[in-house]
């Protein structure tokens, strides 16, 4: 086979994944970011604090920063891949399309008419971890691997924003692993794979070239102290309860995810050969 030929077939075997992934969310019309009625359970008072609880980011010079580059760099051999395309689905944070990042893990469908109480719920958790980053990443105001390193990010026309906005700790780590903690917890026949999907989403932002590795790592760890704090929240407990119970009956009815798992499973599957762990999912 040609060079072209092979790389018009890649492409298209490329194109014909994302829209396998994304087939679920074709006719969606709520694409807009969170309303003020989604706000978050907790206050800037009772939020974890990043500034406090975090550490700077690795210093220029440091083993820590070189590793940072090092796994930005080889995670560049999921340029244009299936896992890529995840990535870039995994990139987009507003609602209904976040609301189906674990579905496939979950087994069931996550939508405003199938689980009301489990989607407001992934919605509220999001605006907390999200003000549980925020101090941090104002205070320190890291650069994006895609600032230092020129290479393509999954989010083109976010780069602007990516730009003003700190690297450290990831937002997007942090939602996805306080959602994987609470699902884990609604279901918890399927946590090994929800875990593991809350990893995978977090991961995706340094294939997407938009976070450092240890960006990743603090943003789950953020996310896990908002899960901590929420418990004390009796209106969470409530909501989660509710959603419990929601996910429960909508898995009794037998009802699947509209997203096309196998192709998601495919993605999560492909592994650069010289990426390090942890950066390899």
């Amino acid at each position: 086979m040609s060079n072209s030929a092979f790389t018009t077939l890649r492409k298209f075997i490329i194109t014909a994944i994302c829209i396998a992934l994304t087939a679920g969310y074709a006719g969606a019309a709520d694409r807009s970011p969170m309303s003020d009625a989604s706000r978050g359970y907790l206050t800037s008072a009772t939020a974890p604090d990043s500034a406090m609880l975090l550490p700077p980011p690795p210093a220029t010079g440091s083993a820590a920063l070189a590793l940072d580059e090092e796994i930005s760099r080889d995670s560049q051999a999921l340029k244009d891949s299936p896992r890529w395309a995840l990535a870039t689905m995994d990139a987009d944070l507003t609602f209904p399309a976040a609301a189906g990042a674990f579905s496939c893990a979950l087994n069931a469908p996550v939508t405003e008419q199938d689980t009301p109480h489990l989607y407001n719920l992934l919605r509220r958790v999001f605006a907390d971890t999200n003000q549980a980053t925020s101090r941090a990443k104002k205070k320190y105001m890291r650069s994006r691997p895609f600032v230092a390193n020129g290479k393509p990010s999954c989010s083109p026309k976010d780069e602007q924003f990516l730009k003003t906005n700190g690297s450290y700790p990831s937002g997007h780590s942090a939602a996805g692993w306080a959602w994987a903690l609470l699902l884990a917890e609604i279901a918890p026949d399927r946590a090994d794979a929800i875990l593991a999907r809350g990893r995978a989403f977090g991961q995706s932002r340094v294939i997407c070239n938009v976070h450092w590795e240890s960006d990743v790592m603090e943003g789950r760890f953020m996310g896990a102290a908002t899960v901590a704090r929420l418990h004390g929240d009796p209106a969470f407990r409530a909501d989660l309860e509710a959603a419990r119970a929601e996910l429960a009956a909508v898995r009794a009815k037998g009802a699947k995810p509209a997203r096309d798992c196998k192709a998601e499973a495919a993605a999560l599957a492909e592994i650069p050969p010289n990426v390090p762990w942890p950066a390899n999912r």
